[in-house]
């Protein structure tokens, strides 16, 4: 079968970037043997996307203490991995024989998971099905509701429409990560539960004393997952009403009241109004979609030297450098990139990129 064959300190880190991008095989374990180890692959990766887990990987310091100056290895090769006996651990393998192999092919293995509240997302063609999918998904992962993706995030308040399947007809929810809680109600709000290892990044390289601003907050995972660990003041801006109302619930569910300071309202006109002639040592700009259309606010908010998180859809880094680039020079600033990493898979060849850019005023 088809593996990537890795140097043995690595392995874990890319472990991690294949489960993200979805093409880890699940099947199979994972063979340690001499100085390599051994994973299994379910889809082709390029050599440009192996050149890229390898920039990945070697901006881990503990990787590359451990290579003590050994070139890293990542290659695709052939190799027999053992088989990991258990019961059904996916809902593809659950449906397998109840769908025809036309529409086993276009069945989608992923789904979000949010507290106690499943969403799927069912091809057209599958439609048909979707009692089956949704009451199969929900025996597998043992939660309380499922429902159903019925559109792409869209509007200035990003939220999608979805339909219940099976279950609890209950989309509010409490869920867990980095040991704090967010309640939300799935129908209402935007949240990505696959986004907690950028907001744990983020948490461990800000600073205490900053003041941060969260210009596309929603619910409040930025604000809570940083204030749980900081001592920072962080203004959190939304303009969807009800994931502020959610927010204040949270900062009172996790005691963060003396470090979140939630606003109401579109963030260029809270700029000009609650926040005139505030400035922030660190921004984060996580709506990858339009996040351009804010960058005027955001470099007119940050201080000498301050950090901007940008995010945005993008096929490579390039694209966003040179916006950012372009965008500072009109403000008379300058920029320097410290980081540029994808943050998940999107589409084929389409990322969520994110981009740490420090910015210095001329």
């Amino acid at each position: 079968m088809e593996c990537l064959k890795i140097s043995l300190p690595a392995v874990d880190e890319v472990r991690k970037i294949i489960m993200d991008m979805e093409v880890m095989d699940m099947d199979h374990r994972i063979k340690p043997e001499k100085a390599y180890g051994y994973i299994g692959i379910c889809s082709p990766i390029s050599d440009e996307t192996i050149e890229d887990m390898k920039k990945e990987v070697l901006k881990v310091e503990k990787v590359v203490k451990l290579l003590d100056g050994k070139e890293l290895e990542i290659e695709v090769v052939e190799k027999d991995l053992e088989l990991i006996p258990r019961y059904p651990h996916s809902v593809r393998e659950m449906l397998e024989g109840k769908l025809t192999e036309e529409e086993f092919t276009t069945l989608r293995n992923a789904f979000d998971i949010i507290g106690r509240v499943v969403i799927v997302e069912i091809p057209e063609k599958l439609l048909k099905h979707k009692q089956l999918i949704g009451e199969t998904t929900l025996e597998f992962t043992k939660r309380d509701s499922v429902y159903m993706k019925k559109s792409a995030i869209k509007g200035v308040t990003r939220v999608r429409e979805i339909e219940f399947l099976c279950g609890k007809d209950n989309p509010i929810t409490i869920h867990k990560e980095q040991k704090i809680r967010l309640k939300l109600d799935v129908s209402k709000v935007y949240f990505s539960p696959r986004l907690t290892s950028e907001r744990k990044r983020i948490r461990e390289i800000c600073n205490d004393g900053e003041n941060i601003l969260d210009m596309f907050c929603g619910v409040g995972p930025f604000p809570i997952v940083i204030g749980s660990k900081n001592k920072v003041d962080i203004t959190a801006v939304d303009i969807n009403e009800i994931a502020i109302k959610y927010l204040k619930e949270n900062i009172k569910l996790n005691k963060l009241e003396s470090k979140i300071n939630p606003i109401c309202g579109d963030i260029n006109k809270v700029a000009d109004n609650q926040l005139a002639g505030e400035k922030f040592d660190r921004i984060i700009m996580n709506l990858p979609g339009t996040s351009y259309n804010f960058l005027d606010t955001a470099f007119n908010l940050i201080k000498d030297k301050g950090i901007i998180h940008y995010y945005e859809f993008a096929h490579s880094c390039d694209e966003g450098k040179e916006k950012l680039e372009k965008k500072a020079a009109f403000h008379n600033m300058h920029v320097k990139i410290e980081d540029c990493r994808k943050v998940r898979s999107t589409s084929p060849g389409m990322w969520q990129i994110a981009f740490d850019c420090r910015v210095f005023y001329d």
